[in-house]
């Protein structure tokens, strides 16, 4: 009986999620066409805004591809060197100056971090601060990580797309490195449970409350973002970007998808990497309750892995059910397998890779305890205490 009433539930889970969760499993929000930039007058003015810190290893390959897009109109890049311990400066300006793009580049020494701060929002909002200061401010501010590489048209794109669709922040999900064996076993899957918790079609409609952004590459309208009163309207946010969404989409249209553009070369050659990447902000993600922490370890059990156990252990129907759902489940993943070409065999160990991810979710909790949640490059970034 208690078997069948399992089943049931679960059963009843994965059908509203493939079936209304706004088709996130299909992976289909994707940023695939060409725009051409034909009858579209204006060529508004970009400046890219890097906040970097001990980022000598990514910078310069970042700095490099930004430098070389085929954007018609003026387009500027500030690296905000936030108080490396390495030669992220040095590294940015040498990029630079091997293009011969010098005059375009701009290095600025990040400042201490203040208190309600979190270190990448204050990065990014003294780059900020700089191109507004300018003689004339640009109407778009790409908001961009160290690790993030652009193919020569990606900006073309996100400005054509911005414009075309009124959108006050367009969004590029970066197709994150997929080489290591870690990498393969978790990186579809995050994507996986990203679009889960945010269905970018979703995010992408403005009847609907979900707000979703990818840190990555964020292609934000200046004039918007002061109306929303800035970086400082979220300064103590760890998940920053889908919480800049939140606010930005209040203001008006949003849109997020995946690419094949825009890509990360950060690392994570080793599943303890990937363990310190999660565990930074997961528990950030349930605003650091142990109730949220609780419900999500038991949704995340009810929803992955009673299927198996069924599959394993039950009998009769209840056991039919959870075979079926497992078969479900695998073949929801299939698609963000398939755009991260990795092997559609990975798809039945979905549940457990997710039991991964509830050990990261707990380890994050843990860490938080510990203060040092939200670590990153040795600062130490959610202490509740500091930031509210």
């Amino acid at each position: 009986m208690v078997n069948d009433l399992i089943a049931s539930m679960v059963l009843a889970l994965w059908l509203y999620l493939i079936a209304a969760r706004g088709g996130f499993w299909r992976a289909s929000e994707r940023d695939d066409a060409s725009l051409s930039g034909e009858g579209t007058v204006s060529r508004p003015r970009v400046t890219a805004i890097i906040p970097a810190r001990d980022e000598a290893a990514c910078l310069g390959e970042t700095v490099t591809s930004l430098l070389r897009q085929d954007y018609p109109g003026e387009f500027t890049v500030i690296v905000v060197d936030d108080q490396s311990r390495d030669a992220t400066a040095q590294v940015a300006q040498d990029a630079a100056a091997a293009l011969g793009a010098g005059d375009r580049l701009t290095v600025l020494p990040g400042r201490p971090l203040p208190p309600g701060w979190t270190g990448k929002l204050w990065a990014q909002q003294q780059g900020v601060a700089l191109a507004e200061a300018a003689r004339e401010a640009p109407a778009y501010l790409l908001l961009t990580d160290a690790d993030i590489v652009y193919a020569p048209d990606a900006l073309t794109q996100l400005v054509a797309r911005a414009e075309r669709g009124g959108f006050v922040l367009t969004s590029l999900m970066a197709k994150l490195r997929c080489e290591s064996f870690a990498e393969r076993m978790f990186v579809p899957a995050f994507i996986f449970f990203f679009q889960m918790l945010y269905p970018f079609a979703w995010a992408n409609d403005p009847r609907r409350a979900t707000a979703a952004a990818a840190g990555g590459c964020m292609l934000v309208r200046g004039e918007v973002l002061r109306a929303a009163g800035g970086l400082a309207a979220i300064r103590d946010a760890l998940i920053d970007d889908c919480a800049l969404a939140k606010a930005l989409k209040r203001h008006g249209p949003i849109s997020i998808a995946l690419t094949e553009r825009v890509r990360s070369i950060r690392a994570y050659p080793a599943i303890d990497d990937i363990r310190r990447m999660v565990s930074r902000t997961a528990y950030a993600q349930l605003h650091y309750s142990p109730a949220l922490l609780a419900a999500t370890i038991f949704g995340l059990a009810l929803t992955y892995l009673a299927p198996v156990l069924l599959a394993i252990l039950a009998d009769g129907v209840a056991q039919f059910i959870g075979i079926f759902t497992w078969l479900l489940m695998a073949f929801a993943f299939r698609p963000t397998l398939r755009f991260y070409r990795c092997s559609t065999l990975w798809a039945p160990a979905l549940p457990a890779i997710a039991t991964m991810y509830m050990a990261f979710t707990l380890d994050s909790a843990y860490q938080h305890a510990r203060g040092r949640g939200g670590m990153w490059k040795g600062r130490a970034q959610a202490n509740i205490s500091e930031l509210r």
